[in-house]
């Protein structure tokens, strides 16, 4: 029976359930991600969105005749385990991954990953150079860093020129990137850094590149790194006095940045897209994750839509190939909960639309109105 988008999202109701145990007739796929480690909260958004994405599927009838079976992945944002991960999907002929989350693990595991014939889209690596090497196999749901940058920096131009800016990062393929990213648009604008300086993902104690804010006088923080080191970074410039504002990219949506800031979370600035939670195409799933008590935050729909993707190619050339799914992917446009997606011949989506969000002293956070 021809697999229909529409026809599972009806269906799920009827409670049918993922199967526990693999059967010959099963098609299996992955999500892979930091299921451990400090960006653990992103790959646990990555598996609720997969979960959730392959229950609906399944509960409508499957794929191509026959049930999904989900197999989960943990690269702990670790390149070499990374790697070690996709050989295992490799291995097991998988042939579909939703991942990786860390841009310098999702890059070395779509080598590995293009070699074995598996296709990954990735919910929320940002770096350019995922799609920029020529591979066959390489999509994203999400945007880039030169696309968030160029929308931080815009911001930064209006509101601080003239004022005294500081871009630190981690030293990440991510971080570096985004920062890197930022800092070459405000240039290209006539507005020059203060401080451009790195940190180790990882550190705990930030006292001495807290004593530079405060002697340079800083106005404005950009960090190019994750939550972790971010909201660590945020209560020191405020133990030593520094009132900058903190401003990052993507990496800071997720719920521990607040949790690690506290009350101090309050005016601290992130890119990000429209909230994706809001968008009409995802009402009627946003119901479905709250009745599971999931807040779909930060790229959990992202992962729901990066099956949606998949699915709906597979179903339009019957079969799960990754290379002839792969091509039906960039001819076609797509139906999910983040909108209609169609494909740059890089594997980029074509509509792309960040803005800034600002966060109130409850950790919670809004888009900023138009022209702030």
């Amino acid at each position: 029976m021809k697999f229909s988008l529409r026809r599972y999202f009806l269906a799920f109701g009827a409670g049918l359930a993922l199967s526990g145990a693999a059967t010959a007739q099963d098609i299996s796929v992955a999500v892979v991600g930091p299921m451990t480690g400090s960006e653990a909260s992103f790959g646990q958004q990555f598996r609720n969105g997969a979960e959730l994405a392959v229950a609906e599927i399944n509960a409508a009838g499957g794929l191509l005749g026959k049930k999904l079976k989900l197999e989960v992945g943990d690269d702990a944002c670790d390149p070499k385990q990374a790697v070690s991960v996709a050989q295992k999907m490799v291995g097991m002929k998988i042939p579909f991954v939703v991942g990786h989350f860390c841009s310098s693990t999702s890059i070395p595991a779509s080598d590995t990953y293009a070699d074995g014939g598996v296709l990954e889209i990735t919910p929320g690596s940002t770096n350019p150079q995922f799609t920029e090497r020529g591979l066959w196999n390489t999509f994203r749901v999400c945007g880039r860093d030169d696309q968030q940058g160029m929308v931080a920096a815009a911001y930064i131009i209006k509101n601080y020129k003239g004022k005294n800016v500081a871009i630190i990062h981690d030293k990440t393929t991510y971080g570096k990137g985004l920062a890197d990213e930022t800092r070459n648009a405000i240039n290209a604008a006539g507005v020059h850094e203060k401080l451009y300086e790195a940190y180790n993902k990882g550190d705990k104690d930030f006292a001495a590149l807290v004593s530079r804010f405060k002697k340079e006088a800083i106005d404005l923080v950009y960090v190019g790194g994750y939550y972790a080191e971010a909201g660590l970074i945020l209560r020191q410039m405020r133990d030593q006095g520094v009132n900058a504002v903190l401003m990052g990219g993507d990496a800071l949506v997720d719920k521990q940045f607040a949790a690690i800031a506290g009350p101090l979370a309050e005016g601290s600035l992130f890119t990000f897209a429209p909230d994706p939670r809001k968008k009409a195409a995802a009402a009627a799933i946003m119901k479905k994750f709250k009745d599971k008590g999931i807040d779909p935050d930060g790229y959990t729909l992202y992962s729901y839509a990066a099956l949606q993707v998949w699915s709906e190619a597979v179903d339009r050339a019957r079969t799960t190939d990754a290379r002839k799914v792969a091509a039906a992917i960039k001819g076609g446009s797509w139906d999910t909960v983040l909108g209609k997606i169609s494909y740059t011949p890089k594997g980029d989506i074509t509509l792309i639309d960040y803005v800034v969000y600002r966060r109130d002293k409850d950790g919670n956070y809004a888009e900023l109105p138009p022209g702030q």
